[in-house]
């Protein structure tokens, strides 16, 4: 079992080092929306796995408190989002 996390944190890492460029070098403000969106869901995932290694359940409120903070950004940045210039 702790192998399993082991993995599945170190493939978190390896995905938030990519999405992290896409949020660096992305070409347009949309690219970065989906790459901050990403990077919060990588977070969430890691509270998840963090979770499950501790077995504390108390970290699982702020899972759903952080989706629905990403929801709400993503449909607001979304909403008022204006044009980017090319």
């Amino acid at each position: 079992m702790t192998v399993a996390l082991v993995i599945a944190g170190a493939l978190l890492f390896v995905s938030a080092l990519l999405i992290t460029y896409r949020v660096i070098a992305g070409p347009n403000s949309l690219d970065r929306l989906v790459g901050l969106d990403a990077l919060l869901a990588l977070g969430i995932c890691g509270i998840a796995i963090w979770a499950v290694y501790t077995r504390d359940t108390t970290v699982l409120p702020a899972t759903v408190a952080l989706s629905l903070v990403g929801f709400i950004g993503s449909v607001s940045v979304a909403r008022f989002r204006v044009r980017d210039e090319q």
